[in-house]
């Protein structure tokens, strides 16, 4: 068995396969998935698991570089933004890029795979683009 606390193969399995630069993303529940990019549906029912809990997890094994989020996730906060802030401020999420809803909506065009989470708070969507070890 693994000793690192993520469990889900098929989230496992793309965390392993992503290279420099490719973009995984931890969407909220309400975030369109386009159509050809891998969907890793975790949510089960409204809150669970919730975003933060995604997050925490998914930076147990991926080594993140830089991160986008949208703009409209500043102007309405809702509560992974202080997460997001504070593992930014260690470090854990590289550089921060922001761009409007919309916009992160084409990049998840351009993504490995995206998460969802069962999360409902609005905007709680974060790109996570892979860095490397060395």
């Amino acid at each position: 068995m693994k000793k690192t606390p993520l469990l889900n193969i098929a989230l496992s399995r793309a965390i392993a396969s992503l290279g420099h630069g490719d973009i995984l993303m931890i969407v909220d529940a309400g975030m369109p998935v386009p159509a050809g990019v891998e969907l890793i549906d975790l949510a089960l029912t409204r809150g669970v698991p919730d975003f933060v809990s995604v997050l925490d997890t998914v930076l147990s094994e991926m080594q993140v570089e830089s991160h986008v989020l949208a703009e409209e996730m500043l102007r309405v906060q809702p509560p992974a933004l202080s997460v997001i802030e504070g593992l930014s401020l260690d470090g854990e999420l590289g550089e921060q890029r922001l761009m409007s809803h919309e916009a992160l909506k084409e990049l998840s065009r351009t993504a490995r795979a995206i998460v969802r989470t069962g999360e409902c708070q609005p905007y709680s969507n974060i790109a996570l683009v892979a860095g490397v070890v060395f």
